[in-house]
């Protein structure tokens, strides 16, 4: 393992810790209707660390803090100590787990109305960027190849991130279009764009596209994006359906479309990484898969 991610790694745990914790601290407030600078028509939370969100914001925040408090927190103190004892599962479990908060916290910089925690979430989106840059240059490329069996299913998984990308795309796409309309107001709650879809599009989408791409060519970093990215995607598909739950729960309208397609996507992905994970070997092969 790098020498910085013995100490990033535990930085981003503590950290991440307080952030997690104080979104989800339980505040006494009511919320009340307000109309943006656009003339949308929202309701502010007026409670706890998010105060400043809307409804809407905040329940998909605190919905992606328990899922980081309850999955991502195990999963990197789980991959740190495998990655520590050398185990290549362990190393690419890590990488994927630090690619979901770099996600994360990139998106609460960008996206949390300002609060008390903005210096953290700041401190957590560099401590998570260069420790996800520092695992990934950790592994070796020219043997990575070979420590994947024959048997992995290069056909499903590239399938799978093609379709997730497909999904991705149209669903945010179809979304940005319906902007278009002469007079539309755009959703955007108490944010001043898109900046989500512009993540996912930018990043995610052509990541799944080409990492499908190069897993069916063999090429080692198919191996590397596919398995990084099916591992990120389990925490984040996990965080997003959780987001829709919630968010129904407050009374905050979500398409059905949202609600049945992002968990079924996590399920297949969890399948597919069980599978992938089978299919690692800590030893090179004799011959390259």
């Amino acid at each position: 393992m790098n020498h910085a991610l013995k100490w990033l790694v535990p930085l981003i745990f503590v950290l991440t810790l307080v952030a997690t914790l104080s979104g989800l601290w339980p505040a006494a407030g009511q919320p009340y209707p307000l109309t943006n600078f656009r003339g949308e028509q929202v309701t502010l939370n007026a409670r706890g660390l998010y105060y400043w969100d809307t409804v809407s914001s905040a329940a998909q925040m605190q919905a992606n803090d328990l899922v980081t408090l309850g999955l991502g927190l195990p999963l990197l103190a789980i991959s740190f100590w495998l990655a520590w004892r050398d185990s290549l599962r362990g190393r690419l479990l890590l990488t994927g787990t630090l690619g979901f908060f770099l996600y994360t916290y990139m998106s609460m910089c960008f996206g949390a109305a300002y609060n008390a925690l903005f210096l953290v979430y700041v401190a957590l989106f560099s401590l998570s960027l260069y420790a996800f840059i520092l695992s990934m240059m950790s592994f070796d490329l020219n043997t990575l190849p070979a420590h994947f069996s024959v048997k992995l299913p290069r056909g499903w998984i590239a399938g799978l991130l093609f379709f997730a990308a497909a999904f991705l795309a149209l669903a945010w796409l179809g979304r940005i279009a319906a902007t278009f309309t002469p007079g539309a107001i755009p959703a955007l709650d108490n944010v001043t764009s898109m900046f989500i879809q512009a993540l996912d599009l930018a990043l995610i989408v052509p990541l799944c596209v080409l990492a499908g791409i190069l897993l069916l060519r063999r090429s080692a970093w198919g191996y590397l994006l596919a398995s990084v990215g099916m591992l990120k995607f389990v925490t984040m598909g996990v965080a997003v359906s959780l987001m829709g739950l919630n968010m129904a729960q407050v009374g905050v309208p979500v398409s059905a479309v949202e609600l049945v397609v992002f968990p079924t996507i996590t399920l297949v992905n969890l399948v597919m990484v069980v599978v992938l994970l089978k299919n690692i070997s800590s030893r090179a092969q004799n011959s390259t898969p």
